[in-house]
């Protein structure tokens, strides 16, 4: 079943034309998974603008770059992949804002119910605090402090 709501679809046969290929190659591509065209009651395929704007990037790369059906199959394929991340890293973003506009206030409450209380100026160590460090074992202050002598 087709997938019409106003948009524009073109047949194959248009869109071989419009992109100088043949119906053939748009086959081709579809049966390796890169277009994934709609289709009408009787079988007809029909390329929305979405499928030509796919079709121009495989056309690109195979044309202008020289990359093969395989390497375009992978760069697709992390395209897809960087857009759900950027998503994600937008969905996250708006999540930080959301919680940074709530106020300070809202974390002093937050803190009472914490689990291990602490300030947030707790947790960022100041320029001027000494740093400590490891102790060392006096046997191997000790052990550091003869010298290497060689017996004959």
């Amino acid at each position: 079943m087709a997938k019409r709501s106003g948009k524009a679809y073109y047949m194959i046969s248009a869109v071989a034309q419009k992109y100088d290929i043949h119906p053939q190659t748009l086959r081709l591509y579809e049966r390796e998974g890169l277009l994934k065209p709609s289709r009408t009651d009787g079988n007809t395929r029909l390329y929305s603008e979405d499928d030509l704007e796919q079709l121009e990037t495989i056309l690109s790369l195979t044309r202008d770059l020289g990359v093969n059906l395989a390497g375009v199959e992978i760069i697709l394929n992390m395209r897809r992949k960087i857009e759900a991340m950027q998503g994600e890293v937008n969905e996250f973003l708006e999540y930080v804002k959301r919680e940074l506009s709530r106020g300070i206030g809202d974390w002093e409450q937050r803190l009472s119910t914490a689990l291990v209380k602490s300030s947030p100026t707790d947790l960022v160590r100041s320029a001027s605090a000494p740093v400590l460090q490891e102790e060392i074992p006096a046997a191997a202050v000790e052990a550091d402090a003869t010298p290497d002598v060689e017996t004959t």
